[in-house]
């Protein structure tokens, strides 16, 4: 089998396991205030997220630069929850995404791509050549939080169209129950 797309698969699953509900919830909190009809604004904001993690997961991978896993593993809680804090404080609509959304996606994205770094680089002991696994597995990431992305939009639009949940109260509540996610796992990372 072609290492690129066993690599592919490897990131693929590795975003779509339940395992990885961090990450999950992190996908959530930054497409909540959004709407199927705002898919290009959406992919444009995951993907700066991607760019921020593939940034750090190859620097990482290639032991270029590092922090101390219990440093991240804080991290990683506190930008999910600062993300649903914002939704709530903000009660954004998604309209207008500015730069500004797309350059903290992309931030918060190099601590997550730090979080993913570890398991990568146990995959690759031994391989001569790590640039093909390595794009491979963030071709899966990137394919993984499209389906992730599409799912939470259709299960928006039965909310919004059959259940006829207001969209502020979806916001709200999404962003309620994961941030209050984001403080337990926040206290059960602190490493001081």
């Amino acid at each position: 089998m072609d290492i690129f797309k066993t690599y592919l698969e490897i990131g693929f699953e590795h975003i779509c396991n339940l395992k990885a509900y961090d990450h999950l919830l992190f996908v959530i909190a930054l497409v909540a205030v959004y709407e199927f009809k705002q898919f290009k604004q959406i992919l444009i904001l995951v993907t700066a997220f991607t760019i921020g993690h593939a940034i750090t997961l190859a620097l990482a991978t290639f032991e270029i630069f590092t922090l101390p896993t219990n440093l991240v593993e804080f991290i990683i809680p506190c930008t999910i929850f600062i993300t649903a804090a914002l939704n709530i404080l903000k009660g954004d609509s998604g309209t207008g995404t500015s730069k500004i959304k797309y350059a903290v996606a992309l931030i918060f994205g190099l601590f997550h791509g730090m979080g993913f770094s570890n398991y990568l680089r146990i995959l690759l002991q031994g391989e001569q050549n790590i640039f093909k696994p390595l794009l491979g597995f963030n071709v899966g990431l990137e394919l993984g939080q499209i389906c992730i992305v599409i799912a939470i939009l259709i299960i928006t639009l039965f909310l919004f169209n059959v259940v006829k949940v207001a969209k502020r109260d979806w916001i709200m509540a999404a962003s309620g129950v994961i941030a209050g996610i984001a403080l337990m796992l926040i206290k059960d990372s602190i490493f001081w």
